[in-house]
């Protein structure tokens, strides 16, 4: 029972975080814990399309730095961000209720987090109650970050539909990038001298995604803000009007 709070609290606690910096226009319940358990489901493609490729490629490129590469980030980072992809666009991205600019972000998360939470009580219980303390402030946290990412370029699409096909391909992008840089650092081979090195570059590009996830949360709180204020302008004048 403990090895099981410990791996879905995280989770649990990044969906709280996100969803109280929706501070104009709160989600439906309902359709946010829809998109977690569509985060939940995400997770089978992913692992499919993991399946199917990883012997493959391995036996065709074999080991080496360059086939690291491809399976950080062209065999899991992809996969696992286009299937959360998928989950966005198919059920919240949809909806009436995603009717704010902040909304791709909130929704992405919820999504994220799904996957991040089956994924992580796999590793828990697995590999016991180190690995959940150590995913719960950087694994967990980074597939948030991703979530970010990916959400602020939907929310774009949502509202600026002349560039919809450009923000829906950034949208994938930097979370690849990101996820892939991520996982490249932690899969490659280490030795007695390198492990560390190779750790910290992991870290550091968790850190960046930090930053850079916190920055677009206040820029998108800033759109929404603008976004509200003037439909309640709007509607405040046509009332007036009547």
């Amino acid at each position: 029972m403990g090895l099981l709070a410990l791996a879905i609290a995280p989770g649990f606690a990044i969906c709280l975080f996100i969803y109280f910096k929706d501070k104009y226009n709160r989600e439906p319940l309902g359709l946010l814990i829809l998109s977690f358990f569509m985060g939940v489901l995400s997770i089978i493609p992913a692992v499919i399309f993991q399946i199917a490729l990883t012997k493959p490629v391995e036996r065709m490129m074999g080991e080496g730095i360059f086939y690291t590469a491809v399976f950080s980030y062209l065999i899991v980072a992809l996969s696992e961000e286009y299937s959360k992809f998928l989950a966005v666009r198919i059920l919240p991205y949809r909806r009436k209720a995603f009717d704010d600019p902040f909304d791709g972000i909130i929704y992405a998360v919820m999504v994220s987090m799904g996957f991040a939470t089956l994924e992580n009580i796999g590793y828990v219980f697995q590999h016991g109650f180190g690995t959940g303390i150590l995913r719960m402030f950087l694994s967990v946290p980074a597939h948030a970050t991703f979530g970010v990412l990916m959400g602020y370029h939907i929310g774009l699409a949502k509202f600026d539909t002349a560039n919809k096909s450009r923000h829906m391909l950034l949208a994938i992008f930097w979370p690849v990038l990101f996820h892939g840089t991520f996982d490249f650092f932690l899969f490659l081979p280490r030795n007695d001298w390198n492990g560390w090195l190779l750790f910290g570059g992991a870290v550091v590009s968790f850190i960046v995604a930090v930053k850079l996830s916190l920055k677009l949360i206040r820029r998108k709180q800033e759109m929404s803000k603008t976004h509200f204020i003037n439909i309640d302008t709007i509607n405040k004048e046509g009332h007036d009007i009547l």
